[in-house]
């Protein structure tokens, strides 16, 4: 890895983050390619794959040295977990030399785009199911085993810190956490929320950061929401608590459309990147700790540029 110390993350420093925004509708609407299972994974052996993840990352990471930011760079490892590579014809080492790859290709990223930057490479973890669906849910013992192998693949090729985004369920959310601790890396949990502001299991976002808390030894660096629209969880963040200090980060959608209208979506919905920008502004007035900038679905490079100015206006 080029970096021999460990860099700040954004929960020990104030310093803005932005991170980039809705990778895999970009690469699937935006870039044209063909993605099975919604998984861009496999394209980071072509070619053509690697120079339109470049194409992407390149103007997020110039955005965020524009405005003195630090920038929390993914791996494309958010589907590279045994049940999604496994319908996509991968066994376990292909798997985990995948996962290895990722790091690498982030790393190049941070060299070319990132010289002179905080740049944290995030290894990247998605949820066993279906991101929004949670019918099917394992144990946190389960979920720590399951996630475990790809959390120290990832950890183990350097990544700064894990990610466990689109998280469900309070069940698999603590198996992550509990893996990231037992492989000594930084971990940050971000909870996917329907139009009702609660988790797909019902849970209110409060209860939820406090039954991972409550279960882990090591406890995650901080908490995000993504792939939500900010009209649905308002009212939860309005209603305050102490809660709402553990949630450093958020990463919404640009459609107002619910998870179901989403999965059945066959044209973009990108919002308004200006009225998402306000939005996001308006948001840290609830979530004092907030530090941490992107998007989700339908969201691009616009809308993360208009979140930076409303931010920083704000």
């Amino acid at each position: 890895m080029t970096h021999a110390k460990r860099l700040n993350l954004p929960h020990q420093t104030d310093q803005m983050f932005l991170t980039d925004a809705g990778f895999e509708t970009s690469m699937l609407f935006h870039k044209g390619f063909d993605m099975p299972y919604f998984a861009f994974f496999p394209m980071l052996r072509t070619d053509h794959g690697r120079a339109a993840m470049k194409d992407y990352f390149a103007p997020f990471m110039e955005t965020a040295r524009q405005n003195d930011a630090g920038f929390v760079l993914d791996t494309n490892t958010w589907r590279a977990n045994p049940d999604w590579a496994g319908l996509l014809g991968h066994d376990r080492d292909d798997l985990a030399a995948i996962n290895r790859e990722a790091v690498v290709f982030a790393d190049e990223l941070r060299s070319e785009f990132g010289a002179g930057m905080n740049v944290l490479i995030n290894g990247v973890i998605g949820p066993r199911g279906d991101g929004y669906d949670p019918s099917t849910i394992m144990g946190a013992d389960a979920a720590k085993a399951y996630h475990g192998v790809q959390v120290g693949v990832l950890a183990n090729s350097g990544a700064d810190m894990i990610s466990a985004l689109t998280m469900t369920n309070t069940p698999e959310a603590i198996g992550v956490a509990r893996a990231a601790g037992k492989a000594g890396v930084p971990c940050v949990i971000s909870f996917t929320l329907e139009t009702d502001g609660r988790l797909p299991t019902s849970e209110t976002l409060g209860e939820a950061i406090a039954e991972v808390d409550a279960n882990c030894r090591v406890k995650p660096a901080y908490y995000m929401i993504n792939c939500a629209h900010p009209d649905h969880f308002r009212g939860t963040l309005e209603q305050g608590g102490a809660w709402t200090n553990r949630i450093f980060g958020l990463r919404a959608n640009a459609s107002r459309m619910s998870h179901a209208e989403l999965d059945n979506c066959e044209e973009l919905d990108d919002g308004d990147p200006q009225e998402l920008g306000q939005q996001y502004a308006e948001l840290t007035k609830l979530l004092p700790k907030l530090n941490v900038f992107g998007g989700c679905c339908g969201t691009d490079h616009r809308h993360v540029s208009q979140i930076c100015q409303a931010v920083r206006a704000a």
